[in-house]
């Protein structure tokens, strides 16, 4: 990263607790060449295989695969549940990261089992397809179809209608906030929450928008977000057609959407990006729960013993639960 001044490093300002990491973390350089690579580095799904140990043993994994929607193939969901249920539980259906061009529905199974055991509700972390292979609308169709399945089939899942909330970490909460404004739009399933973890929400930054120069040195870089959007998008982002179903900042009416809790760190990327949503849903009368943890950078939350990861799962894993309760 740049200014105008030459290279600026925010080395100096990151949590002391959650820098080590970053010396063994390698940048990602992500490229059409790099991309299949890249992937390949990535554990595969466990299709079927016994769960890895965790410290939740009361919450069962289920893999499924549902119809997908508007004649889309199916799609593989990991279902979550605890074991010890007396009445219908609320639900979290959620996405993963990955920039809209990695990950699986696997990498969150920790964080998975944890929402679950912690709050009492059933998982399901969408498999959606990825970019560039498939472009939008479809990763949020598949989303979508998942949000579809838990409440037409909320009854066999032992689900609350009235309690089902979406979401997701980076570019899964950007699937989440676009998921909460398709799911307004269409009035077929109330989603009664968004749970935003340093959503990845707009196109436009560091296309047509240069991030602020303290943000982006670390992790997800302004070429990497390039590089997804573009791949997301089938052409290049900060255009003025994009959709909100892709890039939920683009929409244009709050009102109506679901309370939100949003949470970033002060030096990621998405950090302006994140706190503009949260005020334009405040500003339109939507319950909207915001934090900025300092020194923190994308995905700051990989060094688990570190007091901001452990003061950010307080704080998310709380407002689900008030959200749960009523």
């Amino acid at each position: 990263m740049t200014t105008t001044d030459g290279p600026l490093s925010t080395r100096h300002l990151v949590d002391p607790e959650v820098a080590a990491v970053l010396d063994i973390f390698a940048p990602l350089h992500l490229s059409a060449e790099s991309l299949s690579e890249i992937r390949g580095a990535q554990p595969p799904p466990r299709r079927d295989t016994p769960a890895p140990q965790t410290p939740y043993p009361r919450v069962t994994t289920t893999e499924k695969w549902i119809p997908g929607t508007e004649g889309d193939p199916d799609v593989r969901v990991l279902h979550y549940q605890p074991k010890a249920r007396t009445t219908p539980t609320a639900a979290l259906v959620w996405m993963h990261g990955g920039g809209y061009v990695l990950g699986k529905a696997d990498i969150d199974e920790s964080l998975c089992h944890r929402i679950a055991a912690e709050t009492g509700a059933s998982v399901v972390s969408v498999d959606y397809r990825l970019a560039p292979e498939t472009q939008e609308p479809s990763p949020v169709h598949d989303c979508y179809a998942a949000l579809r399945w838990v409440h037409d089939n909320a009854d066999d899942l032992g689900v609350n209608r009235d309690r089902i909330a979406v979401g997701g970490a980076s570019a899964g909460g950007g699937l989440a906030a676009a998921l909460a404004i398709l799911a307004r739009d269409r009035g077929e399933v109330p989603v009664t929450f968004q749970l935003l973890i340093y959503p990845m929400l707009d196109d436009r930054t560091a296309s047509t928008v240069q991030a602020h120069p303290y943000a982006g040195e670390f992790v997800w870089t302004p070429a990497d977000n390039r590089f997804g959007w573009t791949s997301l998008l089938g052409r290049e982002p900060g255009g003025d057609d994009v959709c909100p179903y892709a890039a939920a900042a683009r929409v244009e009416r709050m009102a109506g959407l679901p309370p939100a809790f949003i949470s970033v760190g002060a030096l990621d990327l998405f950090a302006e990006e994140d706190i503009a949503y949260a005020t334009r849903l405040i500003r339109a009368g939507i319950p909207t729960e915001l934090h900025v943890y300092p020194g923190a950078y994308h995905r700051y939350d990989m060094v688990p013993d570190a007091r901001v990861t452990q003061a950010h799962f307080r704080d998310c894993i709380e407002a689900l639960g008030r959200h749960f309760t009523g």
